[in-house]
């Protein structure tokens, strides 16, 4: 991070497994609202019981870019066992 730069996360580590939980920041909320709205968007637009693949490829990208948001402004992620 840059000089001056905020080191609060967007999306705290898991404390059970691996990877990141709900939202900490508002921004976090803003992203994970974003992404339900992607998703109700496709299944609107791209009915998966007429699309299948199309439907499934656009989700995964769609959770692609949600992944890369996490990582990108996350705590790092690590296998945590607990406290």
């Amino acid at each position: 991070m840059k000089t001056g730069e905020s080191t609060k996360y967007w999306f705290p580590a898991k404390r059970h497994g691996w990877g990141w939980g709900l939202p900490s920041a508002w921004q976090g909320w803003i992203v994970l609202l974003v992404y339900v709205a992607m998703i109700a968007l496709l299944a609107w637009h791209v009915p998966p019981r007429v699309h299948p693949f199309l439907f499934a490829g656009l989700v995964v990208l769609a959770s692609a870019l949600l992944g890369w948001v996490c990582w990108a402004k996350g705590e790092p992620p690590s296998w945590r066992w607990g406290k």
